[in-house]
């Protein structure tokens, strides 16, 4: 029996409902935005291994960087100890994000960044005497991670419904000023603080507001003294066409959470970005103020080298105008579907393209989402449509005639699901 087959007898898939989906592909190698299949295939990574592989599979300059940091220093708790390298990223990601941001705690992905954003909000505000704050408000549609915390203020439908009594209270608004400002105003002294992900809602169905929302939301925040917490996990490092989301809009959240991207997705890091006056709230003669969250693998010496090196490769390369090139070359391409009806809702930010099937329904569990899934790869590109939601993201280092060719492909899917309707 060869590693494939063991692979059904050994193996637990995220997001998979192994009782009815075939078996999943079987990827040997990868190289710049070439994904390389076991039977000898080669196909365009059409989202970026999940959104995290920014600038390639295999950049040279990151993985140098990592061959370099094993040597070096492979791993060192950071509790109680520390090390060069984690103090160089974390004073060159305060230089490059949104000023006023001061302090930066590692983690390890991108809901764990999340859960320790809304860790820090409710046990600050404890810490204040202000118990009753215990109310996020997040938007409609929202993913924030797989943790508990992050599928509270996460839409429950249809990821966590299983453990929804389990989650704690979190008021869901639309993207629009009035909603927000109404449900602050109505949760009074219970609201605890306001996380969304700015301008673009990955996992709701690559939806996107406007940077004025953005802007307003700050306000909002501000004028009630509350914190407004970014999860730029997928947005950061120039997935909008901008370094960060928050940059873009001109504002400052009070916790801004980083993943993905932050080591080109290279390699499992995340970050948590917080003002000066949140860090404050938990300076104390008493222990047990202290944030008690920690992971074996914070601020792991490999990983920051590879976020270093990263970060390198971002500015030489100019990473988020290539991305936001990339975008709007496939954007173009399928115009003309759009003109003639044929697909709805085309839309794009930065890297991002992504369009809605009309003839689908069914939201992320739509059937077709599978079935297209699988023709995309037939076809040479590797996607994964949102129930009817099909969109792409490819790496910065893809070729305008590869990204002409992902767009051509998501066509083809928009004409094949017309017949499965």
């Amino acid at each position: 029996m060869n590693w494939i087959q063991r692979d059904r007898e050994v193996c637990w898939h995220p997001f998979t409902q192994h009782a009815t989906e075939p078996a999943p592909l079987a990827v040997i190698g990868a190289e710049g935005a070439t994904l390389t299949l076991a039977d000898g295939r080669r196909i365009l990574d059409g989202i970026s291994s999940w959104w995290a592989t920014l600038h390639g599979h295999g950049q040279p300059d990151i993985a140098r960087a990592i061959a370099a940091g094993v040597r070096r220093l492979d791993h060192v708790l950071f509790a109680g100890t520390t090390h060069p390298t984690a103090v160089e990223l974390a004073s060159r990601l305060l230089e490059l994000a949104p000023p006023g941001l001061a302090r930066v705690f590692f983690s390890d992905d991108g809901s764990t960044a999340v859960e320790v954003a809304i860790k820090m909000v409710l046990q600050r505000w404890k810490q204040l005497g202000e118990d009753e704050r215990r109310v996020m408000v997040a938007l409609e549609g929202g993913y924030h991670g797989d943790t508990f915390g992050a599928m509270s203020v996460g839409d429950p439908d249809p990821f966590f419904l299983p453990f929804a009594p389990f989650c704690f209270e979190v008021r869901r608004v639309p993207p629009k000023v009035e909603a927000l400002t109404a449900a602050l105003d109505e949760l009074g002294p219970r609201a605890a603080g306001f996380i969304c992900e700015p301008l673009l809602q990955g996992a709701a169905g690559m939806r996107m507001h406007s940077l004025e929302f953005l802007r307003a939301a700050r306000a909002a925040c501000d004028e009630r003294g509350l914190p407004l917490v970014a999860d730029e996990v997928l947005t950061g490092f120039g997935r909008t066409g901008h370094l960060f989301a928050c940059l873009a809009a001109g504002i400052t959240p009070d916790l801004l959470c980083l993943a993905k991207g932050l080591t080109g997705g290279m390699f499992p890091m995340s970050v948590t970005l917080a003002t000066g006056e949140i860090y404050e709230a938990f300076l104390s003669d008493e222990r047990a103020r202290a944030f008690f969250h920690g992971h074996t693998f914070t601020a792991n010496p490999v990983g920051c080298a590879a976020a270093l090196a990263n970060l390198e490769v971002i500015e030489r390369e100019e990473t988020p105008a290539r991305l936001k090139r990339l975008g709007a070359l496939m954007h173009a391409e399928l115009e003309p579907l759009a003109e003639a009806g044929r697909i709805q809702g085309l839309r794009h930010l930065g890297g991002v393209v992504a369009f809605d099937l009309p003839c689908a329904e069914g939201g992320y569990l739509a059937e077709v989402g599978p079935i297209l899934r699988s023709e995309a790869v037939e076809r040479g590109v590797l996607l994964r449509p949102l129930g009817n939601v099909v969109y792409a993201l490819p790496p910065a280092c893809t070729s305008e005639e590869e990204a002409r060719h992902i767009a051509g492909v998501m066509g083809e899917l928009a004409a094949r699901a017309e017949t499965l309707a």
